[in-house]
Order: C-alpha cells, then sequence, then structure tokens
C-alpha cells in the first residue's frame, strides 16, 4: 500500500477490526489541524470556504456537496500530479472515463462494505483513472485509484484550479434510473443509480475530525449526532431498499402481516434520511396512500441552510418542497 505522505488514523468497526481511514490527496494539512487554507481549493472568489461542504456558495444559496482539495505536488506542463487514494478498503461501484457526461468530469464511485453503515466515496474532476481499474474490483485503504486534475462536463476548470472533488455518503435507492426516467429530462442517465443526483452527502471534513476524536465509533454513531431538520410520515406499504441495504437506519421492527401502513422519515437538513420508522394504520391515522406529511420541523436548521428547499408554508400548513420531495419519491415511489 502507498501512503505518499498521506497520515492515516485507525477506526475500530464492530465485526470488522480495525479499518484504515485514509485522507484521499497526498496533503496531511487537515489532519494537521492547519487553516483550510493549506488543504481546500476555493472557487473563482477566493474564499476558501466556498470549497468546504455545505450552503457555502453565492451567499448562502448555493449548496456544495463535498470538499475540494488542492494539489501539493509538483505540476507537469501546468497540470497537477497528485495521486488520489481510496479513503478506505472497498469496492468500484463506478467508473465515469468520459469527462462530458457529468458534471464530475471523470470520476470514481467507492462502496465500503466494511463501514456500518456501507457509505460510498466519491473522487471527481480526475484528470485520469488508475490503469487496470475496473468495477467490481476490490481496493485497499490509500490504494492510488487516480490522478487529480479539472475535468467536467458543462462547465470548464481552469488548470490552475485544478482540486479533486470528494464526498462521502448515501446512495438513495438502487432503483434510481425509473425515477430518473420519470422526470423526462431529456438527456439519459449514463451513471446508473451512482449518479450524483442519487448520491447524498455528509461533510467529510466533519467526518474525519470526528473519527480522529473518538477513533472507537462506527458511522452510524456519526450519522445519529447529526441534527434532525424535519420529520414526515409517509402512507405507503412499500419497504424501500435503503431500509433494506442501511438496516442500522431502521429504528423499528415492521409490523406483522401485511399491517405496514407508512414510514416516518427523519432528515437532515440536506434531506438525507437519517433515520426510517415504519408505522401501522394506527400511527398513520387518515392519511390517504401516498401522501405525505410534514409532523415535526427544526425551523432553525431549516432557515440557517437556505440554500435547501425542504418546506414550504409554515407551521402546521407546511408541505414538503421540492427537494424534500424528489428524496421521498426516490425512496417509495410516485406521492401524492
Amino acid at each position: 500500500m502507498r501512503a505518499l505522505g498521506c497520515l492515516f488514523f485507525l477506526v475500530t468497526l464492530s465485526a470488522f477490526g480495525r479499518l484504515e481511514l485514509v485522507w484521499p490527496t497526498p496533503n496531511p494539512a487537515c489532519f494537521e489541524g492547519r487553516p483550510i487554507e493549506a488543504y481546500i481549493q476555493p472557487t473563482v472568489s477566493g474564499d476558501p470556504a466556498s470549497g468546504l461542504f455545505g450552503c457555502v456558495r453565492s451567499n448562502g444559496y448555493q449548496f456544495h456537496e463535498g470538499l475540494d482539495l488542492k494539489p501539493v505536488g509538483e505540476r507537469r506542463r501546468g497540470e497537477p500530479t497528485d495521486e488520489i487514494f481510496a479513503a478506505m478498503d472497498g469496492v468500484v461501484r463506478h467508473i465515469s472515463v468520459r469527462a462530458g457526461e457529468s458534471s464530475y468530469g471523470r470520476y470514481v464511485v467507492l462502496e465500503h462494505p466494511g463501514a456500518t453503515p456501507a457509505i460510498y466515496t466519491l473522487y471527481a474532476h480526475l484528470q485520469s483513472i488508475a490503469a487496470g481499474l475496473e468495477v467490481g474490483d476490490a481496493v485497499k485503504g490509500g490504494q492510488v485509484i487516480a490522478i487529480m486534475g479539472h475535468s467536467a462536463g458543462g462547465y470548464a476548470i481552469p488548470r490552475d484550479r485544478a482540486h479533486l472533488h470528494f464526498e462521502m455518503g448515501l446512495m438513495v435507492t438502487t432503483d434510481f434510473p425509473i425515477w430518473y426516467n420519470r422526470q423526462k429530462f431529456g438527456s439519459p442517465n449514463e451513471h446508473g443509480p451512482w449518479n450524483g443526483m442519487n448520491l447524498m452527502g455528509f461533510d467529510p471534513r466533519e467526518f474525519c475530525t470526528r473519527f480522529r476524536a473518538h477513533p472507537t465509533e462506527e458511522v452510524i454513531d456519526y450519522l445519529r449526532s447529526l441534527p434532525v431538520a424535519l420529520k414526515v410520515r409517509v402512507a405507503t406499504t412499500h419497504v424501500p431498499d435503503f431500509a433494506v441495504r442501511y438496516p442500522g437506519l431502521v429504528t423499528a421492527p415492521l409490523p406483522p402481516g401485511s399491517l405496514l401502513a407508512g414510514w416516518e422519515v427523519e432528515c437532515w437538513w440536506t434531506g438525507l434520511p437519517l433515520a426510517l420508522r415504519p408505522l401501522d394504520a394506527a400511527a398513520i391515522g387518515l392519511q390517504r396512500p401516498g401522501t405525505m406529511q410534514i409532523v415535526a420541523m427544526n425551523r432553525e436548521e431549516l432557515v440557517t441552510h437556505r440554500a435547501i428547499g425542504l418546506v414550504r408554508g409554515r407551521g402546521t400548513g407546511s408541505l414538503p418542497a421540492k427537494d424534500l420531495r424528489d428524496v421521498l419519491e426516490k425512496l417509495f415511489g410516485p406521492l401524492r
């Protein structure tokens, strides 16, 4: 395994022994506690915060779902030469080699079955993919998977702002192509369920900092620490594959027999589902099949992160807005 200056730290995950979590570039500045200027590549604004995760662009009205990590190695003909490393042991789930097919440019997605739950990591704007790397390959944490670049589709990233866009998170549904086709976007989905519209990230910087301080925790502990922005009840008998793939996020057993009548979903401010609770008919009440009802809101969380539209209206009249509807329809299929 090649480290090339990466700083490693160990995270204990139950039933899987000790799993190495590796910073994905050769720059250890984040783990050394240095200012973000030392490792974050800003946008054209020059503000380093614009390369962080969150509502960090356009005065807080534009969401960025990852970290933009700057190069530190020597350049060759103006191009970065920094190697990109797998953040953990995992499996290659998707490789996109044609830059024009996604705003990510060339990108790789790994899934990490050794984590609980099995999160993904995404590496975008790559110059090139490691020779011989194929979908289905097992990779080790710290293994070189690509070279940093500035590839993109639909817009241009100048060479002097080349970077790695790095994400960590959960996949909403394996049925994403069905949802995508219903939207009639007018262009094909080239990436199956590993399309960025189906990948919901959390803050890699916060995640890595937390695990550095609490190395015995699991990923699920981090997810449970995130504040719930709202709770919504959906009247449906459908069991989403999200609940099957991430059983640790399901907070109660399914009602016996055919008594399942709906779900209560707790969402982070991005819409990322943090917990799902199955409901029987008594709990779902008079809610009609296929309808959604917001039952609790953390108004401060929703207002603070204004780039994401989860709710429209106020108080008891609040309804799911488009961003929340999209998440729920990926989970459960068409809703009213």
